[in-house]
């Protein structure tokens, strides 16, 4: 008999049946049949490759949210652009439909990016105008 579980995406310790946070994965490792410890092996196999991949594209993004910091505060510009962000959450909204990802979940995540880039704006700013 083969035991479902729903994944998404953790892994569990691989020895008593608990998942990442402790809870009860509701099965052992060895109660799962081989052939469905591949493809849960080669499923999360590929979500780490997709992490590693989705870290590595926000360390370029904030590259270049980072020299339009230095850009902004060299000019004396605002670190918030609230047109600039509503345009790109639609965009974003956009682009999360025609890819089949729920809208408001990449809202929320473009909506966390941009606070952390304007945080980061607002300190290159401070800096900028602590050496004037």
């Amino acid at each position: 008999m083969t035991t479902s579980n729903t994944d998404n995406g953790s892994h569990d310790n691989g020895s008593n049946g608990t998942g990442i946070n402790g809870t009860s994965t509701g099965t052992s490792t060895g109660d799962i049949d081989p052939a469905v410890r591949a493809d849960l092996d080669r499923l999360r196999e590929s979500i780490d490759n997709i992490d590693a991949a989705v870290v590595h594209m926000l360390a370029e993004r904030f590259k270049c949210t980072q020299q339009v910091g230095h850009l902004k505060a060299a000019h004396q510009l605002p670190p918030a652009d609230p047109s600039r962000e509503a345009q790109q959450i639609a965009r974003l909204r956009r682009l999360a439909e025609n890819a089949n990802l729920d809208p408001a979940f990449a809202e929320k995540l473009l909506n966390f990016i941009i606070a952390e880039v304007i945080r980061h704006h607002e300190r290159i700013a401070e800096g900028a105008n602590s050496r004037e």
